[in-house]
């Protein structure tokens, strides 16, 4: 497969305006006494399909139609993590019956991807954890593994707390031709908020064989590319990525991005980060000092206040989160060093790739998905979840955006998961992982609630499987 990657000048582009629909409240209770209101277009209605879910994460559906969703538990680096099957759909309600623990004790996963062997027939089950890629022999209607994984590929783990990282502990695998071949994709962040990292599969993007064999970097300078995403309706096929930019500019800067990805680039491209951030849609060089271990040379960052999402963080040192993983005081070998170095700070953002669409700053992009036809709907679009500013007070993100290839510019979709009541936010849920399922139909996660959300035209609901 050719990788092309579109450039967005508006100029050049066709105007596809979106068609604009009455948005309509829908209350939703989620527990005794407890709801939360949000609000999308008229023709669609919304449900919850799942509750009581820790952390709950990205969904994918198994070769053999059922649905899989991952739990990272709670915010700390921990074990705790689970792979879930949501089944017993039930179509009076909308609404899956019971939850099948597929895998536990893991850490830290954030999604899975399916992939079958064309000559073998084997169906393998792909899980990223914080410090390693691992993958399960699959077989229809399994509800646990049959066998030990097979590991693929270890990632730098040490450093990611709140006191010496940025707290980037997921790792994102994708799945995609290139060529003609399979290649598997896993996307890593950085270790720190603005720093020179130490490590080559740190805030990059990595490709590998289905079987973790001839590894190669795909991109660099990718701060923390969260969903990835292969889109085979677009461009002959094009792998798409989420990414954050940093949190020293500011209440306005940087945007948040959304890249078509070269696959197979060689040398890797460097799209950016640290030294090059998003401004008005182009690449800006940033001229803030990179930390060093001189105090005096540390970008200030505000300290952590009571205002977090999750409430007052303990632990947190301002500026910690822009020291490399370690906190310039202890290091480990690199496991992928056979990959290369880590860039060196780009002098200049000539280079940058250009940006498919951004976000406002903070809005912190994750989970998306492709509507082709037939979508009458929501077709030739794309939904982004944006989980929010980690700060609700700055107001950004918490809701879904919507946008088209030809006129790539977010539109409120989804709302109501932040609220304002005289001036202090209220947050309500964090939209997380997006699920495409049937015609202008997808499940929707929040992880701040551990629920997911169905939504589907009114009147013409179409079952997500997992019966």
């Amino acid at each position: 497969m050719q990788q092309r990657i579109l450039c967005a000048a508006p100029a050049l582009l066709l105007t596809l305006a979106i068609p604009i629909s009455p948005q309509t409240p829908h209350t939703l209770h989620y527990a005794p006494g407890k709801s939360i209101t949000l609000t999308l277009p008229g023709p669609l209605d919304i449900e919850v399909a799942a509750t009581g879910l820790h952390r709950v994460r990205f969904l994918a559906r198994s070769p053999d139609g059922r649905i899989f969703v991952t739990g990272m538990h709670d915010l700390s680096d921990n074990t705790q993590g689970s792979v879930f099957i949501l089944e017993g759909w039930n179509p009076q309600t909308h609404a899956f019956t019971r939850t099948t623990h597929y895998l536990d004790h893991l850490r830290n996963p954030n999604n899975v991807a399916f992939w079958t062997d064309p000559a073998s027939h084997q169906t393998w089950l792909y899980v990223p954890l914080t410090n390693k890629l691992v993958r399960y022999r699959y077989n229809p209607g399994d509800n646990a593994p049959t066998a030990p994984p097979e590991t693929l590929i270890h990632f730098p783990d040490y450093g990611l707390n709140y006191k010496y990282g940025g707290w980037h502990l997921t790792r994102t695998v994708a799945i995609a031709p290139v060529r003609g071949a399979t290649r598997v994709f896993v996307s890593a962040g950085s270790s720190c908020n603005y720093c020179q990292e130490r490590e080559v599969l740190r805030a990059a993007i990595v490709s590998m064989d289905a079987d973790g064999q001839h590894p190669a970097l795909v991109a660099q300078g990718m701060r923390n590319a969260v969903d990835l995403h292969f889109v085979d309706a677009l461009n002959g096929g094009s792998l798409f990525a989420t990414n954050m930019g940093d949190d020293h500019l500011g209440d306005k800067l940087p945007e948040d991005t959304f890249f078509a990805v070269a696959s197979a680039p060689n040398p890797p491209l460097n799209y950016g980060w640290p030294t090059c951030y998003f401004a008005a849609g182009k690449p800006v060089h940033d001229t803030t000092p990179l930390p060093s271990l001189n105090p005096s040379a540390i970008a200030t960052v505000p300290p952590s206040t009571s205002d977090s999402v999750y409430g007052k963080q303990t632990g947190v040192a301002a500026s910690g989160t822009n020291l490399t993983a370690g906190g310039g005081h202890a290091f480990a070998p690199d496991p992928n060093a056979t990959l290369g170095r880590a860039p060196a700070p780009l002098a200049s953002c000539e280079r940058v790739p250009p940006v498919w669409t951004t976000f406002v700053a903070h809005s912190s992009p994750l989970g998306f998905e492709y509507f082709a036809q037939p979508n009458p709907t929501l077709h030739d679009s794309f939904l982004v979840a944006l989980h929010g500013a980690s700060h609700p007070r700055i107001g950004t993100g918490y809701r879904v955006v919507r946008f088209t290839p030809a006129d790539r510019t977010p539109r409120d979709f989804i709302t109501g998961f932040l609220t304002f009541d005289r001036g202090r936010p209220i947050v309500h849920g964090r939209p997380c992982g997006i699920l495409r399922v049937g015609p202008d139909s997808f499940l929707l996660t929040d992880d701040y609630l551990g629920l997911v959300y169905y939504i589907h035209p009114r009147n013409a609901a179409v079952a997500p499987s997992g019966n």
